[in-house]
């Protein structure tokens, strides 16, 4: 679980950099190459900085890119970025369906990716 948190956290990093993001050179399954980079960073700092964290955390990132779209990804890291504001604000991202249905969705990829790369 600490490590799904870590990966999520990192996923903030996006948020406040899309313009970055949008202009980086993309990957075939159009993550680009910023967001593939915050994930596995962000996956290595709550795993430690290992060569066998790195190639965990890599694989974590393939298993989600591959059941995730990238636009998909970018949507469930704003609901959670925004979910984590405070009062009613933050409710509205937290409790709307869309928010639910994506975060779910990205959710449901990094358990798998911790079934196939972390066990």
């Amino acid at each position: 679980m600490t490590r799904l948190l870590a990966a999520l956290a990192g996923l903030s990093l996006l948020v406040a950099g899309p313009a970055l993001a949008q202009n980086a050179a993309t990957a075939p399954n159009d993550y680009p190459t910023t967001a593939i980079a915050d994930y596995v960073f962000g996956c290595m700092q709550a795993n430690g900085n290992t060569a066998q964290s790195l190639e965990r955390c890599s694989c974590s990132f393939d298993v989600v890119a591959s059941i995730v779209p990238h636009e998909r990804y970018v949507e469930a890291s704003t609901f959670l970025s925004m979910g984590q504001v405070s009062g009613e604000k933050g409710t509205l991202f937290k409790t709307g369906v869309e928010s639910k249905n994506a975060i779910g969705d990205l959710r449901r990829a990094q358990a798998e990716a911790e079934i196939r790369c972390f066990e």
